[in-house]
């Protein structure tokens, strides 16, 4: 495939390593070539990192192959899920889910990606409902269109949440970007 034709969420190998496209923005600057400007996660150790292809150089993609799985519990080894092929356990480490782990929920539904056979991530569903753990006290009259106040989540996420929400309230929350989407 040409690097003019990468999209987010594409995982391609770049250095004989996978990589997750997390942005790619094309650009043809002045009299210059036409380039794409890409800034990619390693799936092996979730550093990020910016690389710029020009738009018709070749980029390989990567053999990864997506299992559906259900989330089961956290240990010392890492997040535990169990396939939903071969219904095995799979270990992920923290340090492949990142931010990742503050959605998780017991028996929730996810895709784990195998790279060569190791797990290398997992893709969350779009949205997730959690309880509010901690947060300032209700605001009189607050509006949904109001300032936000900051919150603390059952898992541990820290997000920001309209005036009106209180401790206990479960709240919609899009897993792609951290942000509050509305009441439960």
């Amino acid at each position: 495939m040409k690097a003019n034709e990468l999209r987010k969420g594409t995982v391609i190998l770049y250095e004989k390593v996978p990589y997750r496209v997390m942005e790619a923005n094309h650009s043809t600057p002045g009299n210059l070539r036409a380039r794409v400007q890409t800034k990619l996660r390693n799936l092996l150790n979730g550093n990020q990192t910016e690389v710029r292809f020009g738009s018709t150089e070749d980029v390989v993609i990567a053999d990864v192959v997506q299992e559906a799985a259900v989330y089961l519990y956290s240990d010392a080894t890492g997040y535990n899920f169990m396939s939903n092929v071969t219904y095995e356990q799979v270990a992920i480490p923290e340090s492949v889910m990142g931010d990742y782990k503050y959605y998780l929920q017991d028996n929730m539904a996810v895709q784990i990606t195998l790279f060569e056979g190791n797990p290398i991530g997992v893709d969350l569903p779009s949205t997730v409902t959690l309880t509010i753990a901690e947060t300032e006290p209700e605001l009189k009259g607050a509006t949904a269109t109001g300032s936000s106040k900051p919150a603390i989540t059952e898992t541990g996420l820290q997000i920001g949440v309209p005036g009106f929400v209180k401790v206990g309230d479960k709240i919609v929350i899009n897993t792609s970007d951290g942000s509050y989407v509305s009441r439960a």
